[in-house]
């Protein structure tokens, strides 16, 4: 059964970081494109970061120079480090795998940001 699990999220006051995991499992992550989006109540899921199938990073401008995206394909892994955090990075944090004729999306995983 193809699976996406998301860990690593929590509480953290405002500059700390963070960094969230996109565990793959039923599948291999390494042709696939590999999205984290963010959802807040009341907001529809807005994209953060993005790494396409040969490894090119994506950023949302509110995010450059702050978070990285990175594949391990050994561990069938995608990381993203999330550094200077603020409190408008609150949120759910999911990831999504993509290919051509598959989409995957795990539960998802809380980062709030907050002094």
């Amino acid at each position: 059964q193809p699976q996406l699990v998301e860990s690593g999220g929590g509480s953290v006051q405002p500059g700390g970081s963070l960094r969230l995991s996109c565990a793959a499992s039923g599948f291999t992550l390494d042709t696939y494109a590999v999205g984290w989006f963010r959802q807040v109540p009341g907001n529809g899921r807005l994209g953060i970061s993005c790494i396409s199938s040969d490894d090119s990073a994506y950023h949302a401008d509110s995010v450059k120079g702050r978070f990285t995206i990175a594949r391990d394909i050994a561990k069938n892994m995608v990381y993203l480090q999330m550094d200077n955090l603020k409190p408008a990075d609150t949120g759910v944090y999911y990831c999504n795998a993509k290919s051509f004729n598959r989409n995957y999306r795990g539960q998802g995983t809380q980062v709030t940001v907050s002094s």
